[in-house]
């Protein structure tokens, strides 16, 4: 039984949410704040909070970051149910549709619920508010750059410190599949030649059989 396009992507979506939400809630009730634990030389649970966006940036206000998220969320949301049955539309695209949608639907939850859910300390502690969960940690390498290299001599250099979650996994995972393999669905809001003329015949058809 072939699933459609509109299931992948209400599964992909569903499938990210419960992992990443059940991944959150694990460490936000069985680690403290800063605890670590060393799964493998090149990666490890870390237990930080963020009021930013992916990554732990920072974007503006706390408020205006969780209303965009909600924002870009819906559109996404209403995009996907718009594009669903369009037969040009690739299953590949939907799923990384789904990831970008699913990833800030997971961030969304942190911040619109957590300060309720996990009161943390005032000015975290309400609906809006609340912090996002990272614990996501691959320190692949690092090395002390040489002496007499000039402004970073003796310093530590690590490859990509960045903590994160399975939210902005699938973010990242989306928005690079999409550019690499699915850019000129992005850019093209019609049906392709090729497809359009599919439809356009079997319209014709439809009609002619009506007429009949």
């Amino acid at each position: 039984m072939k699933i459609s396009k509109g299931w992948l992507a209400l599964i992909t979506i569903a499938a990210v949410i419960i992992l990443d939400q059940a991944l959150k809630i694990w460490v936000k009730t069985h680690f403290y704040l800063g605890e670590s634990v060393h799964i493998t030389d090149w990666f490890q649970l870390y237990f930080i909070e963020n009021n930013g966006m992916a990554f732990g940036m920072e974007f503006g206000s706390k408020l205006f970051l969780t209303l965009f998220r909600l924002v870009l969320a819906g559109v996404l949301i209403w995009y996907i149910v718009r594009i669903k049955d369009k037969p040009f539309v690739k299953s590949g695209f939907m799923v990384c549709m789904a990831l970008i949608v699913a990833g800030a639907i997971g961030n969304i939850i942190d911040c619109v619920f957590y300060g309720v859910v996990f009161p943390a300390e005032p000015g975290f502690d309400t609906l809006f508010h609340g912090r996002v969960v990272d614990m996501l940690y691959f320190p692949l390498f690092s090395f002390i750059w040489p002496d007499w290299l000039p402004w970073i001599g003796g310093k530590e250099f690590s490859f990509f410190p960045a903590i994160f979650n399975i939210a902005d996994a699938a973010i990242t995972v989306g928005m690079i599949a999409l550019l690499l393999f699915y850019s000129k669905q992005l850019t093209a809001p019609y049906a392709a030649p090729e497809d359009k003329a599919v439809e356009d015949s079997d319209n014709l058809s439809d009609n002619e059989r009506h007429e009949d």
